[in-house]
Formats: C-alpha cells, sequence, structure tokens
C-alpha cells in the first residue's frame, strides 16, 4: 500500500523505491542500523550477536540473534530483496542450532559482541537486568526460539510456508520494511504482515489450545495403549482368539469368529468398559 504526503493544497504519494536503488546494503547498512535500533522489527528484544556462527561442520551465520524480556532467543534474518528468498529455511535452520544454549553461553556470546562493538558492559549483569532475574535460571531460559524475518517484500510461497509453520507451533514473524524515496529522503515503512498485530494474540491462544490438545490426545492414546497391552497379555492365558492382535490407539479391539457376521470385540470408553 503507497504512502501519501499531506499538504495544504494536495495529497501527494509517495515514489516507491528498493534498498538496491538506494544504495543500501544489507549487511553494512540493514543489519548494522537495526542493531543498534532492533525495536523496529523485534520489539522488547536485546540484541546478543551478530553474524553468529558458533557451531561445529557449519559457515553458516545469523544476521542478528537476540533474547526477549521472557527469556526466549530470537533468530532475526534481514533482505533487502523484493521476495525474502528463502529465509524462512535458513532461519528454521538456526533456529534449531541455537535452541540449546545456555545461560552461561549466551552470557559468553554477549561479552564477545560487546568486545566487538566497544561497550565496555559486564554481560552477566546486563542480560540478568534485561530480564528481571537477580540469578540465572537454567529452567526458564530459551525455553522457545522465535523467528523474525525482515525484508522488503515477500513472495507468496514465502508466507504460505510462515503461515503453515505457525499453524503447526512455530512462532515466525514476518515484518516488511518497505523503501520509499521522497525528493532524495530515503523512508521506510515498517509493517508487521504475518501474524497480523491485531490478530496475534488470539492466533497465540489457538496455538497453545491446539497444543494443550495435542498433548492431551498423546497421553490419552499411551494410557489407552498400555491398558490393551496388560489386558492382551492376560486375556492369551484364556483363548487364543486375539493372539494375533496388536494394541493400538483406538478404544476397542476385535476378532473375527470364524462365523460370517459375528465377532468379539473389547471396548473402552471413557468411563465404562464393554466385551461385545
Amino acid at each position: 500500500m503507497p504512502i501519501y504526503e499531506i499538504t495544504p493544497s494536495a495529497i501527494r504519494k509517495l515514489g516507491e523505491t528498493t534498498f538496491g536503488a538506494a544504495g543500501i546494503r544489507e549487511r553494512a547498512d540493514l543489519q548494522r542500523l537495526l542493531r543498534s535500533n532492533i525495536g523496529v522489527v523485534s520489539p522488547d528484544t536485546l540484541v546478543i550477536s551478530e553474524e553468529f556462527g558458533e557451531w561445529e561442520d557449519s559457515r553458516r551465520r545469523i544476521d542478528l540473534l537476540g533474547i526477549e524480556r521472557d527469556a526466549n532467543l530470537v533468530v532475526i534474518e534481514l533482505k533487502r530483496t523484493e521476495d525474502g528468498g528463502h529465509m524462512e529455511l535458513q532461519a528454521i535452520r538456526y533456529a534449531a542450532m541455537v535452541s540449546t544454549l545456555t545461560f552461561g553461553k549466551v552470557v559468553d556470546v554477549y561479552a564477545d559482541h560487546l568486545r566487538r562493538i566497544g561497550e565496555p558492559t559486564d554481560a552477566r549483569t546486563a542480560l540478568l537486568e534485561f530480564l528481571g532475574w537477580e540469578e540465572e535460571d537454567e529452567d526458564l531460559f530459551a525455553q522457545d526460539v522465535r523467528i523474525v524475518l525482515a525484508s522488503a517484500e515477500f513472495s507468496k510461497e514465502l508466507t504460505t510456508a510462515v503461515i503453515w509453520l505457525n499453524d503447526h507451533g512455530l512462532d515466525i514473524r514476518c515484518v516488511r520494511m518497505k523503501p520509499y524515496d521522497d525528493n532524495g529522503r530515503l523512508l521506510v515503512d515498517v509493517q508487521q504482515v504475518i501474524p497480523l498485530p491485531e490478530a496475534a494474540a488470539y492466533q497465540v491462544q489457538v496455538r497453545e489450545k491446539e497444543q494443550r490438545g495435542r498433548q492431551e490426545r498423546a497421553e490419552r492414546y499411551g494410557i489407552r495403549r498400555r491398558f490393551w497391552q496388560g489386558l492382551l497379555a492376560r486375556a492369551s492365558a484364556k483363548t487364543p482368539l486375539h493372539a494375533n492382535i496388536s494394541p493400538g490407539e483406538f478404544n476397542w479391539i476385535g476378532a473375527g469368529s470364524g462365523m460370517r457376521g459375528l465377532g468379539f470385540n473389547y471396548v473402552i470408553r471413557q468411563e465404562e468398559g464393554t466385551a461385545e
């Protein structure tokens, strides 16, 4: 959507441009500027590393690595392109790689980052202060990894993939940074497009409800499978009828009698069990 300037005599449409046409580079400009102003694309986030790549057997590097006030890590990937490329695939790999970082390791990473940018600050003290903690708590630290993708635009393939991944439990946000040329001044319209800010809280609630539902179903299926294992073991001492039946997740186990239309079933419901 274009941006307009309101003057006393007219509403003037600003001209769209690209970061490339404006001479803005990805790493030397966008990444450098956002490092000190990360709230533009990820509010309440502290940048703890730039070009992070401390892992074996890989030369891949995260543009910016941050941490939120709830102690979750944030992988931030930047592109100045008009489609976002394949940044969602890169970011998922990075999120998996950093998911095992401990508080102690993050202190070391942040200390190295502070040295590189010339800030004489104690990393551990700064992290604890940012998180509002008096002491470190590994049990609460980095329980999840959020992903922020910032680009001039996103392709349909990328947004479709991100929406699908979010529906399956990931937390990925797409932030569009659209440049405009205002008579030599470079302006940037920053908008979170996925998820829409107005729907973000609702989507989190829906995702949490679905996760609880999946967990409850998994627990229920596990209990049922263990029950069938015990029942079949005991029944095998009485009859070979269900000898070749394996315990499963369904609420019934059946076997044929050898006569058409006549079967023998065990059935388990929430409040009762029957033999049919």
